[in-house]
């Protein structure tokens, strides 16, 4: 038997909760029913409110007694995330919720591991879900109307959730075996280099590469954490401005952080670290008003690096480079850091270039297995592709 967990503020949404897991106890599937509200539930439940709250360590008592709504819905939803790491029998689970109910439930939902289904029925998911799907694999799914009773259409939408879930969870994905996983970094700009390298690698690797807009490196870093990767070609590090230099796609902190504490073997590149990326050109902070731009799209406006900021950019990688003890290659392709940075082109420039390289090769303490290259060539050229394959297979393990 199937076991699905039910998800919910009981208190506000008892019968909606009830109704769901109805549906999935129809289909053949066992249910836990678990109450994530901060008030008296409407409904029974196989799980309380107070046994989740008790896994924070402020404790149950505490947690229940804030009147704070605010501060009572962070509260729950770490109490939920902790809870959930603890749980080792979820085949599906199913959680639905406005405002407050969607933050509690998708925090726990991002601690679950990829692939295990996970949808969440919320009245926020046709807005902005960033915030609580992160780089999860959450399926968000309207609610349409706001969860305030049933209604004809509402029992619609969670027949239809129900049924995706029972769907997801009876016929799991084949379990992924055979070619060792590694991990790329992409952006349209780096797009030849990277997929030439994904091509030169694909008959004994599996190849998973990732768009650098914030959510991919992130999300790469997380499955080098989980071991799901056994390498990583980080030809693409552009995120780093964009968090360095207040754009809209950066990395987090922690860039890099998992390559330093799992040792993995790492190649990378300074692609696109030429740009800063803002939306549409009226997005554009005040004080950048005099820079050189390049218009990729209506939405999307690209602003040149400048010397002083390439320096900058520079050390922050190195630094953080240093921090691990894995093997390293550091490729940098002296022509043209991407499509944009090359003879000609609209971000090409020798000096901020150099800056970098200078700043990388100052800060990145080099040894037998942390190693800058420099190589006469632009990033996305064939030679710039096969001296990263290369590079890749010296310091894979035996």
């Amino acid at each position: 038997m199937h076991h699905i967990f039910v998800v919910g503020t009981a208190d506000t949404k008892g019968e909606e909760l009830a109704f769901l897991a109805g549906l999935l106890r129809d289909s053949g599937m066992t249910v836990t029913l678990a109450d994530v509200g901060t008030r008296t539930a409407t409904v029974a439940t196989e799980i309380s409110a107070r046994q989740i709250a008790a896994c924070h360590p402020l404790g149950a008592d505490r947690i229940l007694a804030i009147k704070d709504r605010g501060r009572a819905v962070a509260l729950m939803g770490e109490a939920f995330a902790r809870f959930i790491a603890k749980r080792s029998d979820i085949d599906g689970i199913i959680g639905i919720g406005g405002g407050g109910g969607t933050s509690i439930v998708c925090e726990g939902l991002r601690t679950i591991p990829y692939g295990v289904p996970k949808i969440m029925v919320s009245t926020l998911a046709s807005g902005d879900t960033a915030p609580y799907v992160g780089i999860s694999d959450i399926v968000m799914m309207p609610s349409v109307t706001d969860m305030a009773g049933l209604n004809r259409l509402s029992r619609v939408i969670l027949h239809n959730a129900a049924q995706a879930l029972a769907g997801m969870v009876a016929h799991p994905a084949p379990a992924q075996t055979g070619k060792p996983a590694v991990g790329l970094t992409m952006f349209g700009v780096t797009t030849p280099c990277v997929m030439a390298i994904a091509e030169g690698l694909r008959g004994d690797h599996d190849c998973m590469v990732f768009h650098a807009t914030g959510t991919g490196g992130r999300t790469m870093e997380k499955l080098i954490d989980s071991g799901l990767l056994t390498g990583v070609i980080d030809i693409t590090t552009t995120e780093v401005c964009d968090l360095l230099l207040g754009g809209v796609l950066p990395a987090s902190d922690d860039r890099f952080g998992a390559i330093a504490r799992t040792g993995m073997p790492w190649v990378g590149s300074v692609g696109a670290l030429d740009m800063v990326n803002f939306w549409a050109p009226d997005t554009v902070p005040k004080q950048f008003g005099d820079r050189k731009f390049y218009h990729h799209n209506p939405n999307v406006t690209l602003m040149r690096t400048l010397p002083a900021e390439c320096d900058r950019i520079g050390r922050w990688i190195g630094e953080r480079l240093n921090a691990g003890d894995g093997p390293i290659r550091l490729l940098l392709p002296e022509k043209g850091i991407s499509a944009l940075d090359i003879e000609g082109g609209v971000f090409h420039d020798p000096e901020a270039d150099a800056a970098l390289f200078a700043a990388l090769e100052q800060t990145l303490r080099q040894s037998s297995h942390r190693r800058i290259l420099r190589l006469d060539a632009h990033i996305n050229d064939p030679a710039f592709a096969r001296a990263a394959i290369a590079a890749f297979h010296d310091i894979q393990p035996e």
